[in-house]
């Protein structure tokens, strides 16, 4: 750092010093040629805090790697970082990584006898408002379940922690004793010195000119990266390169959501009495506050970041001038909730580029267009505090071909090929996210910028019957229909980057209904008609953003057989619902699947021909799906292919006891049990009021436990379809319901929705899916479901009702016998049983084999923001325990 010494002036009563001009360092020529190896187990590109972290990793497990870094270590961004480590988050595999990266800082100075940098003096979340201390109770709850120290705090407790704050600017805090700050140099020294006992090298001054690709019979393969000094042949790249890191990927056609912005924070003059306090994070005034030694170092995140082109190469240990217009927004806050900081003038100020994405969340994984690349960057200016945790998640990956945590929030095929291209998207998304990374998070809130990124066939439809739409994996999908017009459509407010907030936005106005905690949603009683309607009558529900993908090829069946737990190879009018595992036995994805038969007499359309299968997966999940399995034949080598066809077909649900009757009056086939059973599927063709024939796949199939069947139908002729199904059930009050009710009344049924209550940490045997798992033949993971057969599970999954109406949200502490045994993965409410239902894995304290005796015998709480509830254990969902109304029994 630097001293300033130009004369004070004054901003917004905190004395401050002009900012410094921009500091750029470049390699010095005369530095001699690094000497490189001829070839590599891994090669890891970058050596900032994510690519040291992840070289740990690698030579930590006896990987032979080589970190090559473009000038010195911690150049880049990881030099000017912050360096703080908040453990609490609204996310389970959030504060597990963050848990691993404090962890290991705990234990690296004994590793190499080097300080790594590590201060623990804790950390404290202030709250202005009820709704925000809500939220603090939340992450306490889940905090407590997941062993992390933390403690609700009045101002006069937190005054104690913190002196300088003014206990009468808020209502109360959270203080997590065990958070801290590291020092990012400190830290990649230590990393790298017990690298390279372990058999590492580290090369500094040495760029990556180019990813050496093959283009093969299976696709692109890394084969080695260049350098000015020679290539160094490896299969194994990281790429770790933080706000470059789509650089060298998208010349090979690969390309990554990233966009880079500045971002920046002040260092104040000595200020008596601080050193040794907590950090402070005020996400209401969008400040934190960094204790460095006597000084406070504040910063926060903008309304109006600056968005920058691609930074350039040479920008190694750069700065930019602060601009004090974007930046004073954090200043007012910071004075209010501690007066004593406006009496200090600021000794040096601190803004550099940072890598962001459009949900703030990195981008790790295997890259999915060049083989044996892997990712470990745009970490939103958290990749200290994250670092450790995703480092090592990284280092299992390329070993072991997964991570051991459930790691879809972080994976970038979370998002699709289209939405990586889209650099307006990007910039819009990562725009809104960077703005709204203090906000609070609800369960429900909705995106409002990068909206109407993909519509599907129905998306007129659903607006013209007053849908409010929600956002997933960058398609809209309708989550519940007002019952009076609105023009609730109206949510692209941010628009293009820079755009200002519109004085009037109805969807707005709506979405406020459910940003709260401690009461139910507004909109509770409307999605509960909805609900009610489905159990009682029918409903139709638009699931038409669904991944649906036809398997195709002469090894589709043995690509099926190896792929899938469930018998594929059946009659052709069998619909199954099966599980894809890990090797580990985890469940990677959940989906029906139907052998493909054309004729029956259907309306010919070429988008049903030809044999093989015919895949149905969750739309979240989706281009995860189809990578998992266009990864997996690769691997296996099998001529077989996946055809995604998400966007050519919807699907049109209608579900509910009256369902048949409605459906009957436009199909040509009889709906018999015994010509359409459960989970069966047929060619068929539907006609409009004219009496004009359309050709449809009809599967007999329910996500919400009743009689239900499901139209999937060409995008030409899909919303013709749909409205000659509404018209038809006129006399029966046909209605529409959303995404809210559907998983309300899954989640009731007891049904699994995949990365929440299933996940690539979960075996079927342990979510009651054994069922899903034949004994015949081999598939992947089928080792581990054996052995856990035989040795039995150590967790299981069950179901909570609580009598109380009190909301659940989800990652509530879940007690048996006072003791914590897990935490709500999913929680909804049952609105046929009157009452919130959640679905968690209990674990024994000791992390033995469970059963259903021990299960059984407990007395079971649920703990809602610090209070404790008595709640009732089930094995099963209690609704319809007997599965009779999804046969047509009621």
């Amino acid at each position: 750092m630097w001293r300033i010494s130009q004369k004070l002036v004054n901003r917004g009563g905190l004395a401050v010093k002009s900012a410094p001009l921009a500091v750029t360092t470049r390699n010095n020529s005369s530095v001699s040629a690094p000497q490189i190896p001829n070839s590599a187990d891994v090669v890891v590109i970058g050596g900032g805090s994510a690519g040291c972290h992840t070289l740990y990793h690698l030579a930590k497990r006896g990987v032979k790697a080589v970190l090559l870094e473009r000038a010195k270590l911690t150049a880049g961004t990881t030099w000017h970082t912050a360096g703080l480590v908040w453990r609490l988050r609204p996310n389970d595999v959030d504060i597990q990584l963050l848990a691993n990266s404090r962890n290991m800082l705990m234990q690296l100075e004994k590793e190499t006898g080097l300080d790594p940098g590590w201060i623990q003096n804790g950390g404290v979340f202030i709250a202005h408002s009820d709704t925000r201390l809500d939220e603090y109770r939340r992450l306490a709850t889940v905090g407590n379940a997941l062993g992390i120290e933390n403690y609700i705090l009045s101002p006069e407790e937190t005054q104690k922690v913190f002196p300088l704050l003014d206990p009468k600017a808020f209502i109360g805090a959270l203080y997590s004793p065990g958070d801290g700050v590291v020092d990012p140099a400190m830290l990649c020294t230590a990393l790298t010195r017990a690298a390279t006992k372990n058999g590492a090298r580290v090369i500094e001054n040495c760029p990556v000119n180019e990813l050496v690709v093959e283009q093969q019979a299976k696709g692109k393969k890394l084969v080695g990266v260049k350098t000015p000094y020679g290539t160094i042949k490896t299969e194994n790249v990281v790429n770790a390169t933080g706000v470059w890191g789509r650089d060298l990927i998208e010349r090979h056609g690969s390309f990554l959501p990233l966009i880079p912005m500045k971002h920046a924070y002040i260092v104040s003059e000595s200020i008596p009495g601080v050193r040794g306090l907590p950090n402070i994070r005020d996400h209401d005034y969008s400040t934190y506050f960094r204790i460095q030694g006597d000084a406070i170092c504040m910063g926060g995140y903008e309304p109006n970041p600056i968005l920058l082109d691609p930074v350039a190469k040479d920008f190694h240990f750069g700065l930019y001038d602060l601009d004090w217009s974007v930046f004073d927004t954090h200043l007012s806050g910071a004075v209010k909730l501690c007066p004593t900081y406006a009496n200090y003038g600021v000794k040096s100020t601190v803004c550099g580029p940072e890598s962001f994405t459009p949900d703030h969340k990195p981008l790790m994984g295997p890259d999915t267009v060049i083989q044996g690349l892997v990712h470990n960057c745009g970490f939103n200016s958290a990749g200290m505090m994250f670092g450790g945790g995703c480092g090592e998640q990284t280092a299992l990956w390329i070993l072991n071909g997964k991570p051991d945590l459930p790691m879809f929030g972080f994976d970038l095929r979370r998002f699709t090929d289209k939405q990586n291209r889209a650099d307006q998207w990007i910039s819009e998304k990562s725009h809104e996210s960077y703005a709204k990374n203090y906000s609070m998070v609800f369960k429900y809130d909705q995106p409002l910028a990068g909206r109407d990124f993909q519509k599907d066939p129905l998306h007129e439809d659903m607006l013209a019957h007053n849908a409010f739409m929600e956002e997933k994996q960058g398609w809209e999908r309708p989550g519940f229909f007002l019952q009076m017009p609105a023009p609730v459509q109206s949510y692209d407010w941010y628009g293009s980057y820079g755009n200002e907030r519109h004085k009037d936005c109805p969807y707005e106005g709506v979405l406020e209904g459910d940003l709260k905690y401690g009461s139910f949603s507004d909109h509770h009683d409307l999605i509960g008609s909805e609900a009610m309607a489905c159990r009682n009558n029918a409903v139709v529900f638009n699931m038409s953003y669904f991944c649906k993908l036809f398997l195709e090829g002469p090894d589709a069946q043995k690509a099926a057989d190896w792929i899938f737990t469930g018998n594929t190879n059946r009659d052709a009018k069998k619909t199954v619902y099966t599980c894809a595992l890990n090797k580990d036995g985890g469940v990677e994805a959940d989906v029906t699947i139907s052998r493909l038969n054309s004729g029956s007499g259907a309306v010919h359309d070429p988008k049903f021909e030809g044999q093989g299968h015919y895949i149905v997966a969750g739309g979240a999940s989706a281009y995860y799906t189809y990578t998992m399995m266009v990864d997996e034949i690769r691997r296996q080598g099998f001529n077989a292919n996946v055809r995604d066809v998400t966007a050519d077909l919807g699907v049109i649900s209608i579900q509910g006891p009256k369902s048949r009757e409605i459906l009957q009056r436009m199909v040509q086939c009889e709906l018999s049990d015994e010509n359409i059973p459960p989970n069966s599927t047929v060619l068929t063709n539907c006609k409009d009021a004219s009496g004009k024939e359309y050709g449809v796949r009809l599967l007999r199939v329910s996500f919400v436990g009743e009689l239900g069947y499901e139209l999937h139908v060409p995008k030409e002729y899909c919303s013709t379809v749909y409205k000659s199904l509404m018209k038809a059930g006129e006399k029966n009050n046909l209605r529409n319901a959303g995404y809210r009710a559907l998983y309300s009344l899954s989640s009731e049924k007891g049904y699994h929705l995949w990365s929440f209550d299933l996940r690539p940490d979960d075996t079927p045997l342990e979510a009651g899916l054994g069922f899903t798992c034949r004994k015949e033949g081999s598939y992947k993971g089928k080792e581990a479901i054996d052995k856990q057969r035989k040795e039995g599970i150590k967790k299981r999954l069950v179901y909570l009702t609580l009598d109380e109406q009190v909301p659940i949200w989800g990652l509530e502490g879940v007690y048996r016998n006072g003791e914590p045994v897990g935490f709500l993965r999913r929680a909804e409410y049952a609105y046929y049983l009157g009452k919130p239902l959640g679905q968690t894995y209990i674990q024994k304290p000791d992390g033995s084999t469970i059963n259903v005796d021990y299960i059984k015998s407990g007395e079971y709480e649920i703990d809602i923001m610090g209070k404790r509830y008595k709640a009732q254990c089930h094995l099963r969902s209690p609704f319809d325990v007997e599965g009779k109304r999804v046969l047509g029994q009621y």
